[in-house]
């Protein structure tokens, strides 16, 4: 009965355990989110296959400042400039000559780029959230609580306080990774780049 009693009190504290670290986890994901209101700095983003084989080679420039604004530019051959003002998304793809223009969706779980400049005041409500820190790099993985998301595993990785990388895997496997380059936080940026006026010509889809 005592060694009964006694595996009880340890599995009890094992998940007490557990809850604080999780709760720690919210809050120190919460806190580098946070610190930095604006961020720029290029991107390269790799997307396989569930079995490994590229798909997708990508780079490109984004500028993101809280709460909502985001430009992110891919790079020719496959160009294509998303910029959010907050209210609104415009997809511009140059070589269909097309915009997209829609709503934001101010749900974390909808884009990356929300996940890096959006409120997360809340995100705890959004994700189950675990961290790992060796040495200077803390890495955070979220779990989305519903099923309405574009992915189904998200880890942010962090180093010295800036991000450094993401990796998205959806419901079949495919994986997207994501470095980020010459990441700056907090500096000036002109509004400007969160507006987004339609090319002359250019055919408009309104969603």
């Amino acid at each position: 009965m005592r060694l009964i009693r006694m595996l009880l009190v340890s599995a009890l504290a094992l998940a007490s355990a557990s809850v604080v670290a999780d709760e720690q986890a919210v809050k120190s994901l919460t806190q580098l989110l946070e610190k930095s209101q604006t961020l720029t700095g290029r991107f390269s983003q790799l997307t396989l296959d569930a079995g490994g084989t590229q798909l997708q080679e990508t780079s490109g420039e984004m500028t993101l400042q809280r709460p909502g604004l985001f430009n992110w530019h891919t790079d020719a051959p496959q160009e294509q400039l998303m910029v959010s003002d907050g209210q609104k998304v415009s997809l511009w793809d140059p070589d269909l000559e097309q915009v997209t223009i829609k709503k934001l969706d101010q749900r974390l779980t909808q884009t990356p780029a929300l996940l890096l400049s959006g409120d997360v005041s809340k995100i705890s409500q959004s994700f189950d959230i675990t961290a790992k820190q060796a040495g200077d790099v803390m890495d955070f993985v979220l779990k989305p609580k519903t099923n309405d998301t574009l992915f189904d595993s998200l880890r942010l990785s962090f180093r010295r306080g800036l991000i450094n990388d993401m990796q998205l895997i959806d419901s079949v496997g495919q994986r997207t990774n994501i470095l980020f380059m010459g990441v700056k936080a907090n500096e000036p940026v002109p509004a400007s780049k969160f507006t987004f006026a339609i090319p002359k010509g250019a055919d408009v889809i309104q969603e």
